[in-house]
């Protein structure tokens, strides 16, 4: 009888087993994150640029040799300071001091040839157009030897300014072609103006305008930011780089900065800021003009994308790339998202 009870009791948990097993498990639902979005629309406005770049000064040389040759000594190196008149370089003088003394001796002859054409003149042998022909060719003479001469002082790079070396293009030894700067240099003096030198991209470029109001901060001076002015725009883009360099005028007051210090400048520009308007809480993780932000299109699945910064102003962010092709940005509830997150939009 006991044997019977205990099949029977084994028999219904086997069923009940089985019955379970067969039942589908049901899927945990992923509950959506409420968050609350804005429109995307394409908008203009003036903004602010957002650049950065090194502290340097005005009046900037490139200082090279007037002739071709080979370079013989380099007496400065890279940031190193140099005074007004300093020899900077030399090139070898064997070539161009031969050159020099052609021209005088050509100068010796043009003086015995005039000599005896005018002799020859007196005793009216020589004609007067004879005469003057030898009286053209030692003037021609004289002035190959200025020529020479000064060409021969050209072959010594000196210090147009104090100030320092910027960069130094070629090394000793090496072949410096007629014109081709060997030293770029800036003037650093009592009357020198500080400049941020950046660099900006040709759009960029289209909106800031000379005399644009700008601040500038250093991590030198940390918590402050000093007043600066856009100062000069150059016409043609930076071959090496690809950007258009750019000066900023900054008026440091009463603090005392150096060459050199890393500088990050918001220039506020006249010219209309064009790309895709968003409030500013939709934007994460900006760095200059780098940033991030969740979208949607359909309501319920966020994405998380990179996108460029144009400009800030007020509580508005313009965006110049990024955002083509969607319709929503997040505004609120972003840090509880990752992409792909599900979604519920609340009002």
């Amino acid at each position: 009888m006991r044997n019977i009870i205990i099949t029977a009791a084994l028999s219904i948990l086997v069923i009940s087993c089985g019955s379970r097993a067969n039942q589908p498990v049901q899927e945990k639902k992923e509950e959506s994150i409420p968050v609350k979005t804005a429109h995307i629309s394409m908008d203009s406005a003036s903004g602010k640029l957002i650049s950065s770049g090194y502290l340097s000064t005005e009046g900037q040389a490139r200082l090279s040799f007037k002739v071709g040759g080979v370079i013989d000594k380099i007496y400065v190196k890279e940031g190193e300071k140099i005074k007004r008149g300093q020899l900077l370089a030399t090139l070898k003088s064997t070539e161009i001091s031969s050159q020099v003394q052609q021209v005088q001796l050509g100068l010796e002859k043009a003086k015995r040839d005039y000599q005896r054409v005018e002799n020859l003149y007196k005793d009216s042998v020589a004609t007067l157009e004879q005469l003057q022909n030898a009286r053209t060719g030692l003037d021609i003479a004289k002035q190959n030897l200025l020529q020479a001469g000064f060409n021969q002082q050209y072959s010594k790079i000196y210090a147009t300014e104090d100030g320092f070396i910027v960069k130094k293009l070629k090394n000793e030894g090496e072949l410096a072609e007629p014109g081709g700067p060997l030293f770029i240099s800036r003037a650093v003096s009592s009357s020198s103006k500080w400049i941020l030198m950046t660099g900006l991209s040709d759009r960029e470029w289209a909106m800031v305008k000379k005399g644009d109001k700008a601040t500038v901060s250093f991590d030198a001076f940390p918590g402050k930011e000093f007043s600066a002015v856009v100062s000069r725009k150059a016409l043609a883009a930076d071959p090496a780089s690809g950007v258009f360099e750019t000066e900023i005028q900054v008026d440091f007051g009463s603090e005392q900065p150096a060459l050199g210090m890393f500088g990050k400048a918001a220039i506020t520009t006249t010219h209309p800021v064009i790309g895709y308007s968003i409030p500013y809480e939709a934007l994460l993780e900006a760095n200059g003009k780098s940033g991030f932000v969740f979208v949607t299109n359909d309501g319920k699945t966020a994405k998380r994308i990179p996108v460029t910064i144009a400009g800030i102003e007020q509580l508005v962010v313009y965006i110049a790339g990024g955002l083509e092709g969607y319709n929503q940005v997040i505004i609120s509830g972003s840090p509880y998202l990752t992409d792909g997150s599900t979604i519920r939009i609340i009002q």
